[in-house]
């Protein structure tokens, strides 16, 4: 099965309905609760992205207006490989990119204030990321399991880095915060070593983090 068409009938569609090797999901001009642009799932105004097909492959931006990315969106779609977030994006959902184990490196745009639970869990291609001003929460498990990341920029603006987000990254060796600490433990990045560096004259900091 490589296309499915959403007819006009359809209004709803459940958690994981699309877990199969998809290159484009069309959709009904009539349909009133959904859209496709170029095969990918959205609502019907475009604001959300609901789903990436599975079997499309290469780099992708998310097209300029959309306001948030769905839980799940991009699961397990191991043929992506870079991903451009527009400044529009406020939210990544739970879940969004975990598992897309061929993506090397995603741009976050500014407008992103959250990035959800799980958000990039298993990204074991992605080498670096950069969390822009903007973002004030990054959820728990957020970037575990990324086995190459090696480095991590953290604007100000974060304020709150849940459970274990950086966990079981064991090439993680550079962490670079702009700001005060934000609240967080010991358990952000367990079972990894590496080191922390932050600006004079911010507080919150100690020995270890």
């Amino acid at each position: 099965l490589n296309s499915l068409t959403i007819p006009s009938s359809v209004t709803n569609i459940g958690a994981y309905a699309f877990e199969c090797w998809l290159t484009t999901i069309a959709v009904d001009t009539n349909n009133p609760a959904y859209s496709s642009v170029n095969g990918v799932l959205f609502n019907k105004s475009q604001t959300t992205l609901i789903q990436y097909p599975w079997g499309l492959a290469g780099p992708y931006t998310i097209p300029n207006g959309v306001t948030s990315i769905e839980t799940n969106a991009f699961y397990e779609c191991d043929g992506l490989t870079t991903v451009t977030i527009p400044n529009s994006v406020t939210n990544i959902d739970d879940s969004a990119f975990s598992w897309s184990t061929s993506l090397t490196s995603v741009t976050i745009g500014t407008g992103v204030t959250r990035i959800g639970n799980d958000a990039f869990f298993g990204c074991t291609s992605l080498i670096s990321v950069a969390i822009p001003s903007g973002v004030t929460t990054v959820g728990a498990y957020a970037f575990q399991q990324c086995s190459n990341l090696t480095r991590v920029t953290i604007a100000k603006s974060v304020t709150s880095i849940g459970f274990q987000a950086f966990a079981f990254c064991p090439d993680l060796k550079g962490v670079y915060f702009s700001g005060n600490a934000p609240n967080a433990d010991s358990s952000v990045f367990y079972a990894d070593s590496g080191t922390v560096y932050y600006i004079q004259g911010t507080t919150g900091w100690s020995s270890t983090f």
